[in-house]
């Protein structure tokens, strides 16, 4: 139920307004963006609707193919929506996709992921303007939007020509959930919640924040966590490649790794590695960086400090007398969690992040550790963690970090029992979530094109 349709409609009239009002400083600031490294260098007008690429013609005159629209804000949403294009490929080919990111990080890495059938562009901003010329030419029949992506524009306009949009992975934040409910934007929210077909909730306590903000009850579905089929990415040749370089290298040294390291974290990190060659005097970290730049730097002062460190992105040689390997190169992550025994999961050590993704280290077979600061990912760490309690171990800060370590580097039957538990409980937790999730969509949503279930 809309919370009010004249309060409603004003929210939304609003909205529009200072969003055509704002289309001259959104070109001039995407201009700065670019000259910055912050957009793509030439297919930046794609971020106000101008396609570079064609739009396929009809299989036979008269007809289109069923266009889906899949969209992401970064790179984690990104990855997550793969394995469910490639599962609605395999069981519909006559359908076109198209694919949207908004970082110019996603765009990087899952330009390279992605079918070669699949359309992708950098998404569209949510101006008036941008999401008129979006839709009037790709014309999509659904548009489907990872987690939190929540446009005012873009699921109005959408709804208004007819185009099912679909809320998948649903997640609602506290934080977002309370700023929604403000007195100017939940009219505005409402009104958005009732143009969606589908909600396919992360768990009860976000379907819940849903409701709240004025979602019917009756669309809201759950299927599980569409980033645990992240995992199950296929690794590619050249991936292959790298691995086998990598482990040659290594050459069976003891190995950590500390994964998606936030700027400001690599201070507890270095700081345990520090303490950890003590007793381990062999010890390499592979140290990758969430932000690249960030790991520049890093190698730099590390240098200065006359640490033995290498850098992945000049395609440094690890020695044996390696230190620090500083992995400051986007998309191989998933590539890295191969080669490493244990791998702890930064973004959160420091108060303010929110964690990332265990369950891409968990299904390589890692030992698995995270901090303290995991936001909405604590959901994710519940489930894995009841499904076997050895699966992932939350630190509480530094100390506990360094004394998890100390004991999974000395005792290899404490080492194994904890790959085993991650990738066990990996496999329970991702049985059939991309085949859940399409069935939703398929039954609630594509049929309705036709009658018939796509």
């Amino acid at each position: 139920m809309i919370m009010n349709t004249m309060a409603s409609r004003v929210a939304y009239g609003l909205y529009r307004a200072a969003g055509r009002a704002a289309e001259p400083a959104l070109h001039l600031l995407l201009r700065w963006r670019r000259l910055r490294g912050l957009e793509h260098p030439t297919r930046w007008p794609e971020r106000f609707g101008r396609p570079s690429s064609p739009r396929p013609l009809p299989p036979a005159p008269g007809g289109r193919p069923c266009v889906l629209w899949f969209h992401a804000v970064s790179l984690g949403e990104g990855l997550a929506s793969i394995p469910l294009i490639k599962h609605c490929l395999r069981h519909r080919p006559d359908f076109l996709v198209l694919m949207t990111t908004t970082t110019l990080s996603a765009f990087e890495v899952i330009k390279d992921q992605l079918p070669s059938c699949v359309i992708y562009q950098l998404a569209p901003l949510d101006s008036p303007m941008a999401m008129e010329n979006f839709l009037s030419y790709w014309k999509p029949d659904a548009v489907l939007l990872m987690e939190s992506e929540l446009w005012p524009n873009l699921i109005i306009s959408a709804a208004e020509r007819g185009i099912a949009v679909v809320l998948l992975n649903a997640r609602m934040s506290l934080k977002s959930f309370k700023r929604w409910s403000g007195l100017l934007a939940l009219p505005l929210i409402s009104l958005m919640l009732s143009k969606l077909s589908l909600i396919v909730s992360l768990n009860t306590v976000q379907a819940v924040r849903f409701q709240l903000l004025h979602a019917s009850p009756s669309i809201i579905h759950f299927a599980g966590d569409l980033k645990y089929a992240v995992g199950d990415l296929d690794v590619s040749e050249k991936d292959a490649r790298k691995i086998n370089n990598l482990q040659l290298q290594m050459n069976n040294r003891p190995i950590w790794m500390a994964a998606s390291v936030h700027k400001g974290e690599e201070e507890v990190m270095l700081w345990a590695h520090d303490e950890l060659i003590k007793i381990f005097p062999t010890l390499l970290m592979i140290l990758v960086t969430r932000h690249p730049q960030d790991g520049q730097k890093i190698a730099s002062e590390l240098k200065k400090q006359r640490v033995n460190v290498s850098l992945r992105s000049r395609s440094e040689v690890i020695f044996p007398s390696t230190s620090v390997y500083v992995v400051d190169t986007l998309g191989e992550l998933r590539m890295l969690y191969r080669v490493t025994p244990i791998a702890v999961i930064g973004g959160s050590f420091l108060p303010g992040l929110a964690g990332h993704n265990v369950s891409e280290a968990a299904a390589m077979g890692c030992a698995v550790l995270t901090g303290p600061h995991v936001g909405h990912f604590s959901h994710m760490l519940g489930e894995m963690r009841k499904s076997n309690v050895l699966s992932v171990s939350q630190v509480a800060g530094k100390i506990e970090l360094l004394e998890t370590l100390k004991l999974l580097l000395g005792d290899a039957k404490a080492l194994e029992d904890r790959q085993k538990a991650a990738k066990q409980a990996f496999s329970i937790m991702s049985n059939g979530v991309v085949g859940r999730v399409w069935n939703l969509v398929n039954t609630i949503v594509l049929e309705k094109f036709d009658g018939v279930a796509y």
